[in-house]
């Protein structure tokens, strides 16, 4: 007789019965463990080959006291007979922890040839063969079949693009009912990061852009006398365009990319891995704090781009113009209203959510390599750069069918 502790088996024991024809149901109980004599897989091979033959295999892990990789192991060797046979395998019967290592042990394919025992040298003798085998097969691919994959690339990364907005959509409800699970002191460093970090990078390209608009319009308003509509110029195209537009580019290539970068490494080094095996939603904990950081500190540095752009302006009128200063200040207030400026703080907070989902996508997406770190950054700078032209175009249409 098995010894027992508390009316439980002391060692991994296991027991098969068949509740319905098609349903085999394992029952663990016991310490599972790597320092215990554990049952094998053969016990529930032979209950897979009767007749009539098993279609779903479940599992009863009630009577579990311990458990380690020992266990892990045993429910992977199952799982590979189970594919092996077209069996399917239920595992919501064992403990939260063990369904949530397993789902992390399967999330990521088991590479072609790791359990094979060569050495390294005989996988870098093979390894050129293969790459000229693989370039051949693409050389005789037809354009058809090349047009294919694009598609079908394209349709795989537009839905998780879906997947992924849906997934922040979840995180700001989860916010909005006040249960999202991240740190106000990181939330407090990206907001300075993202916001008064900036201010140098801003104020520069904010001024120079200021003072080529002011050049621009000098050479084509000087030939009318119109050298006072320099200021309007300015004015407007830093209010509803170029401010919001600027700064959306500075955060993508400064802000993004960092996201993108941050969250890569954290993927690499499995630390996003280790986040859902404890139960915290990466999208709460990393992505979240990021998305509301941009959200808050664009429309100030929209505003603040503004005002250095129009600086940046009358630099050019009183100094190259002699346009007075009073009289270039009057101008410049006469020509905007507040309509001008709504439309740009909306256009950079749009912005600003573009960098961070773009950011934050690529970097969740990031594959596990150094190399891949920046390819995540590098694309994440070229997705929101391309998001922000595409919906400030969308956004100038909008405006125009308002008439705002």
């Amino acid at each position: 007789m098995d010894a027992t502790t508390n009316g439980r088996p002391a060692h991994g024991v296991l027991d098969c019965t068949r509740p319905t024809r098609d349903t085999l149901c394992v029952r663990l109980g016991g310490r599972w463990t790597i320092h215990e004599e554990l049952p094998s897989t053969a016990q529930v091979q032979s209950h897979l080959d009767v007749i009539p033959p098993v279609k779903r295999l479940v599992f009863d892990g009630q009577d579990i006291t311990e458990w380690d990789s020992g266990l892990l192991t045993f429910l992977r060797k199952l799982g590979d007979l189970c594919a092996q046979g077209h069996i399917e395998i239920d595992y919501s019967g064992l403990p939260q922890g063990v369904q949530r290592l397993l789902r992390l042990a399967t999330a990521v394919p088991e590479r072609e040839g790791a359990r094979r025992g060569h050495g390294r040298i005989f996988q870098q003798v093979t390894a050129v063969p293969e790459r000229e085998g693989a370039r051949r097969q693409a050389v005789r691919e037809s354009v058809l079949v090349r047009v294919g994959k694009k598609t079908l690339a394209i349709l795989e990364a537009t839905q998780a693009l879906l997947e992924f907005l849906g997934q922040a959509a979840i995180a700001c409800g989860t916010l909005r009912r006040g249960r999202a699970r991240f740190r106000r002191a990181d939330f407090l460093l990206l907001l300075q990061e993202t916001g008064a970090q900036a201010l140098p990078i801003v104020s520069l390209i904010s001024f120079l852009v200021g003072l080529i608009l002011a050049f621009v319009g000098a050479m084509q308003l000087r030939q009318f006398g119109a050298q006072i509509y320099v200021a309007n110029l300015v004015g407007l195209g830093m209010a509803r365009e170029m401010g919001a537009m600027m700064t959306g580019i500075i955060m993508a290539g400064r802000t993004g990319a960092a996201f993108a970068a941050q969250l890569g490494s954290m993927t690499v080094n499995q630390e996003v891995d280790a986040l859902i095996t404890t139960g915290v939603s990466p999208m709460e904990f990393l992505v979240l704090p990021r998305l509301l950081a941009l959200v808050l500190m664009a429309p100030l540095l929209c505003i603040y781009a503004d005002l250095v752009g129009i600086l940046g302006g009358a630099v050019v009128g009183v100094g190259v113009l002699d346009l007075g200063p009073r009289q270039y200040y009057q101008q410049t207030v006469g020509g905007l209203h507040l309509t001008d400026i709504i439309v740009g703080l909306v256009k950079g907070t749009v912005f600003g959510i573009v960098v961070a989902l773009a950011g934050c996508l690529r970097g969740m997406q990031c594959a596990r390599s150094a190399a891949a770190v920046g390819d995540a950054a590098m694309s994440a700078v070229v997705t929101a750069i391309v998001w922000i032209i595409v919906c400030d175009a969308l956004l100038t249409i909008l405006y125009d069918i308002l008439g705002v």
